[in-house]
């Protein structure tokens, strides 16, 4: 105990051998905690004293040995008491199904809810022909396949459906089909081919379930691009051919050739002529948007809208462009390669340039995102250089300033980068470009201030902030302060330096008491 814990139970083991040669010894094996194995062995010749042995012990694993002996003894009941003490309720179902007693074998399976006695009595009752209670048992032990099998061969429709949710996928398979085959409860089969996903879904004609499944999908599903596609097809099955357009454009679904020509039945009563030549406006429209020019001017010809197919085929490039310049690209994404490509179609490389122009603008005015404006720079300025010169070096001049504009941003944004690991580096770089004569329009004066006031905010030095929200030359160049500057900074700068940030300029603010006020919320 003291210099060799590590073979302890060892040495206690062989010294109760050893004093087993001598008469019973207990206490020994029990040290070595092999008492439930030795102690029976040692005293199976002496069964009063191994009986009190067990009953002193109060052992589950003991109490279930001796029990297994009474039990090969004939002696049940008290097998049954002792089953009890060890909780071993498989055992004790078992002697009550051997002696006949059901009832309270039924009792014992449902009060402790033991899987493998639940079993045990679903064996029992399945092979008596009492089809309920197997039923019932077999769920309680969680066989929900035995379950299923008796459902299928006694007709328990009802049953079979609730033990299908209960169970695993090819369980759920196997009763889908039970149902597609027996031709009753369709319903359940649709809902059932929904959790486990499978080709025959396509097949079932119960629309309404399979709009019900479309409509139950969403991004949180499991497989969610399989789903959206399944849904978009079981919607086309269903005829909600609009609902199934604009799955595939909020979720950038393809819109096939068969996938189209299947969303338009000519002979289908549930179409007006009308009615076909909008859904097939709608269809090429989609196919447009996803740069599929081909399809979308089959459909245009479909519909019977010849402007659209001229205007595409005939390569008139002002029509082309104007096209092109009528799509509101900013509210979907998707408008932006399909106006690009109407550019190019219509060979207006100098046009996609200015296109490129507007798009780095509203990057910059609307979300201060100088990263895409500078990628979009740099595309206009691919495009322009490859339009021909006809306004007599107009061309050069144009290019020049774009060049420069890309330079000064590309400062701007390294700065921004740079901030984080060396901020005074930071600084020194945005203050060198607000020494540019032409930094406005590339670098809005308010952005570039913007920046030196959340950085001295931040460094504490309220009063160069402040001094730096008056050096704009230019009153309006950062009017509406908010804009530029976090609602933290101009709160901490209006705590320290006693001064209101709620007006438009603030030097006016403080000097002139009478002002107008300005709305400074920025949507």
């Amino acid at each position: 105990e003291n210099h060799d814990r590590i073979h302890l139970r060892t040495t206690y083991y062989n010294y109760a051998k050893y004093l087993e040669s001598y008469g019973p010894c207990c206490y020994s094996y029990e040290k070595s905690d092999t008492h439930r194995v030795e102690v029976p062995r040692m005293l199976q010749d002496d069964t009063p004293s191994l009986e009190i042995y067990v009953n002193k012990m109060k052992d589950k694993n003991i109490y279930k040995w001796w029990a297994q002996y009474l039990e090969s003894q004939s002696d049940m009941d008290s097998a049954l008491c002792f089953y009890e003490s060890a909780q071993d309720y498989l055992s004790l179902v078992r002697v009550h199904c051997y002696m006949g007693n059901i009832q309270k074998a039924s009792e014992i399976a449902n009060d402790t809810g033991d899987r493998a006695a639940s079993y045990h009595l679903a064996r029992h009752y399945e092979g008596h022909d009492d089809i309920k209670q197997a039923v019932h048992f077999y769920t309680r032990a969680q066989a929900y396949n035995n379950a299923i099998r008796l459902c299928k061969e006694t007709g328990l429709d009802d049953q079979l459906m609730n033990l299908a949710l209960l169970s695993n996928a090819e369980d759920m398979m196997e009763a889908a089909c039970y149902y597609e085959e027996k031709g009753t409860h369709m319903d359940r089969a649709v809902a059932l081919y929904h959790k486990v996903p499978h080709k025959h879904l396509l097949f079932l004609n119960d629309f309404s379930a399979l709009q019900l499944i479309a409509e139950d999908l969403n991004e949180h599903s499991d497989q969610p691009c399989w789903h959206y596609e399944k849904a978009v097809e079981l919607l086309v099955a269903a005829k909600k051919y609009h609902e199934a357009l604009e799955l595939c454009v909020t979720q950038s679904l393809t819109i096939t050739e068969e996938l189209a020509e299947r969303m338009i039945v000519t002979d289908s009563k549930d179409l007006s002529e009308d009615a076909r030549k909008e859904l097939l406006e709608r269809i090429a429209d989609c196919c447009m948007r996803q740069g599929n020019y081909h399809l979308a001017t089959k459909k245009y010809t479909q519909a019977g809208n010849k402007l659209k197919v001229r205007l595409w085929c005939s390569g008139d490039t002002e029509k082309i462009v104007f096209f092109a310049s009528s799509l509101d690209w900013r509210k979907n994404p998707e408008i932006l390669k399909t106006i690009i490509g109407f550019y190019t179609k219509g060979r207006a490389p100098d046009l996609l340039a200015g296109f490129y122009e507007a798009c780095a603008q509203v990057e910059i005015d609307d979300y201060q995102n100088y990263e895409k404006a500078l990628d979009a720079l740099t595309e206009a300025f691919k495009c322009l250089s490859k339009a021909k010169d006809t306004s007599t070096g107009q061309q050069e001049v144009k290019l020049a300033d774009l060049q420069h504009r890309v330079t000064l941003i590309k400062m701007f944004v390294h700065a921004r980068r740079l901030y984080t690991e060396d901020p005074g580096e930071a600084v020194r770089l945005c203050e060198s470009l607000l020494e540019e004569p032409e930094l406005d329009p590339a670098v809005r004066i308010g952005d570039a201030f913007g920046f030196l006031v959340e950085h001295h905010c931040q460094q504490g030095n309220f009063q160069v902030a402040y001094r730096k929200l008056e050096e704009p030359p230019e009153a309006s160049a950062i009017q509406n302060v908010r804009y530029y500057v976090s609602q933290a900074s101009l709160q901490s700068l209006q705590k320290e330096m006693g001064v209101s940030m709620d007006r438009g300029d603030s030097r006016r603010n403080v000097k002139e008491e009478d002002e107008v006020e300005e709305d400074l919320t920025v949507s």
